[in-house]
């Protein structure tokens, strides 16, 4: 495994796997997937200046650490987009969220819509938002925080912080969904991508990559 420095040390990327079609990273919390309007480092940008021929796949928030896959060239990009958009991957999170939730395991079926006079905020329309399915399952719960696996169906934009929001649990240090003591109660967001399974765009082989949960 090697590292990709980026202009904080404390945000250096893993790559967990080099290969010819794909490369497979490790994305700390606090780094953009893709340059912003104010903030041109990123995980894109550095991995380029390693892996030239590198393309952004899919994305994760700022705020969320994680597996990520990046394509090795254009075919390469087609191909993996593809299995994305047709939901032929499998993607599982980890989150701690605020409150013991009662029930083990659920699913949310909420549409979700930007709330464009707030972007970057999302907010729940189940008449003008796009149809966005989460679900989940308690690891381990206390009085006042509850672990839970989150596998989302679809893949909207801040899914998994509004849905656990929606359910009266948003995620600690969510510091856009979260308030108060929930906000507080941890320095960064506690979401985490921990594992990917796709196909490998030269072979066809199925492939699943796993990341290390840091909290």
């Amino acid at each position: 495994m090697s590292i990709i420095p980026t202009l904080d040390k404390d945000l250096s990327i893993e790559v967990l796997a080099y290969h010819e079609h794909f490369l497979v990273l490790n994305k700390p919390a606090g780094l953009l997937s893709v340059p912003g309007k104010t903030l041109p480092d990123c995980m894109e940008a550095r991995v380029q200046e390693v892996y030239a021929d590198a393309l952004t796949v899919h994305r994760l928030d700022m705020a969320t650490s994680g597996i990520c896959v990046m394509a090795r060239g254009k075919a390469n990009l087609a191909h993996l987009q593809q299995q994305f958009e047709k939901r032929q991957t499998t993607k599982s999170y980890e989150a701690v969220v605020w409150g013991s939730i009662a029930e083990n395991r659920g699913t949310v079926d909420a549409a979700i819509r930007c709330d464009w006079p707030n972007r970057p905020l999302q907010i729940i329309d189940n008449e003008q938002g796009r149809r966005a399915i989460t679900h989940w399952a308690v690891m381990e719960r206390s009085a006042d925080q509850t672990r839970v696996a989150l596998t989302p169906v679809t893949g909207r934009s801040h899914q998994l912080r509004l849905h656990m929001k929606t359910l009266g649990h948003p995620i600690l240090g969510d510091p856009w969904y979260a308030e108060g003591e929930a906000q507080a109660a941890a320095p960064r967001l506690l979401l985490h991508a921990r594992s990917l399974g796709f196909r490998d765009p030269g072979t066809g082989e199925a492939l699943e990559f796993t990341s290390p949960v840091p909290f």
